[in-house]
């Protein structure tokens, strides 16, 4: 009991100098869907606070401190806004920090499929499919 009520005392003191856990203001700012992936995710090295390697899901954060994290696909840079008291719903959560992520590289244009046909006309009849074999062998032969 003794134990219980000290975290308390720390948890609150904490708050009370503006400062919170890493891995809870992760979970309150929706970067990680559960609380113990913001532990994981902190003590696995792939976030940096103000440029320094996190060291474990205990190190406090503070409004102003800015957060580089390397997810899977892309890479997340936030400048903390607000503590926040609660994981709340997204819109809410977005009030929590600044995103000066780098934006994402263009999507390379795929090219059109040579027998392109319009949206909603359906599969092609036997005489259009052979229409369209007879076009891909004579574009076969002119290269």
């Amino acid at each position: 009991m003794i134990a219980s009520g000290t975290r308390e005392r720390e948890m609150s003191d904490a708050e009370g100098q503006g400062r919170l856990r890493i891995d809870k203001w992760l979970w309150f700012a929706r970067v990680t869907k559960s609380r113990s992936l913001a532990q994981k995710l902190a003590t696995s090295g792939h976030v940096r606070l103000n440029k320094e390697r996190v060291s474990g899901s205990a190190q406090q954060v503070r409004v102003g401190d800015v957060l580089t994290i390397a997810l899977e696909h892309r890479v997340l840079v936030l400048r903390i806004q607000a503590l926040g008291t609660r994981r709340g719903p997204a819109p809410e959560a977005r009030l929590l920090y600044e995103d000066l992520s780098p934006p994402a590289p263009p999507r390379p244009m795929r090219p059109a499929p040579v027998a392109a046909r319009d949206a909603g006309t359906g599969r092609p009849t036997k005489r259009e499919r052979r229409q369209i074999d007879r076009f891909l062998d004579e574009s076969d032969e002119d290269e």
